[in-house]
């Protein structure tokens, strides 16, 4: 008789990776894309078709115009850019609204329609609205720049459900990524949720809106994407492996795989002949489980791990974030 652990049913009904569960499917492989980039649309520089262009020509495989309350249909898109299993445009939106002057904007990915933003008595209460709105248009939900105008915190996203991945990395020079002045970085806030038994995905985006003139002042293109393991080129494959933590954020740093098993979790790295590599190996509320110096890096459970995530860094100053893993305890 097949007996489960309760915490293993739980986190199947929960849908969290555990400690000791493999992925991926067989058939899968990896697709790099941009999930949040602006047009004529909103506020960018450039218009759709030049957007696309620019992703397409760098060998990107799928990209989301995410405007300001906006939702462009990609189909005309797709039919000049698009190509099998090389390209696509996946739909999305910056949902975008505010409390008291705070900026509170979350992306929608793949809705079935446009979302209004839903507004809210606080911070969280406006988070909270427009993640619900987003899940009623069945599309996939991520908080963009908690940091901009320091508008969220941990408390904040303490207090809101429903939401399941958010950016760990914003290209966009305005958006203090890295924290500062007593406030968290970005990545403090996920440790910080995710040691509070929230499940959480980190991704990593360039939110680029110019297109023309290229600069450190300026929100350009190709700072920050996510490789996605999927098992077809579609917006339903690709949202779908986002929203199961298949997939890793970068900056720069390339994986060629992840693997977890019961008794490890192993990355193979993918650096040039003259780049260094560190993987540093993360628990709960950011405590450095171990590190690596080489392309094979390989951490083994001691089974008192909250969650295990990996953070790699470059000798080009690139990084490469993995998705959390939870323990049974």
């Amino acid at each position: 008789m097949l007996r489960v652990s309760a915490a293993a049913l739980l986190a199947s009904l929960l849908g969290l990776a555990q400690l000791g569960e493999s992925r991926p499917a067989p058939a899968a492989r990896w697709y790099k894309g941009n999930l949040h980039t602006h047009t004529l649309n909103s506020d960018g520089d450039s218009t759709p078709a030049e957007v696309a262009a620019w992703y397409r020509e760098r060998r990107y495989d799928f990209l989301v115009l995410s405007d300001h309350n906006y939702l462009t249909d990609p189909a005309g898109l797709n039919a000049v850019y698009g190509a099998p299993g090389k390209f696509l445009l996946i739909p999305g939106e910056e949902v975008t609204d505010s409390f008291e002057k705070k900026p509170v904007h979350v992306n929608a990915y793949n809705p079935a329609r446009l979302v209004e933003p839903q507004h809210g008595a606080s911070v969280a209460a406006t988070i909270q609205n427009n993640v619900d709105e987003i899940r009623r248009a069945r599309a996939l939900p991520s908080l963009n720049h908690p940091n901009l105008h320091w508008a969220v915190t941990i408390e904040d996203l303490l207090r809101v459900k429903g939401l399941e991945m958010f950016e760990v990395y914003n290209g966009h020079p305005a958006v203090n990524n890295h924290g500062g002045g007593g406030a968290p970085s970005l990545e403090e806030m996920w440790d910080a949720l995710l040691a509070a038994g929230r499940k959480m995905h980190g991704i990593a985006v360039d939110d680029a809106h110019v297109f023309k003139r290229f600069g450190r002042e300026f929100s350009n293109p190709g700072h920050g994407w996510v490789e996605v393991r999927a098992e077809a080129l579609s917006a339903e494959a690709v949202v779908g492996a986002l929203e199961r933590g298949d997939f890793y954020a970068s900056t720069g740093v390339k994986i060629s795989e992840i693997q977890t098993s019961g008794s490890e979790y192993r990355l193979e790295l993918q650096p040039a002949a003259w780049e260094k590599v560190t993987t540093w190996f993360i628990g709960e509320g950011g405590k450095v489980l171990g590190r690596s110096f080489e392309p094979t890096a390989v951490y083994r459970y001691t089974g008192s791990e909250k969650y295990v995530r990996a953070r790699v860094e470059s000798s080009t100053g690139a990084r490469a974030w993995t998705q959390p893993v939870f323990g049974r305890r």
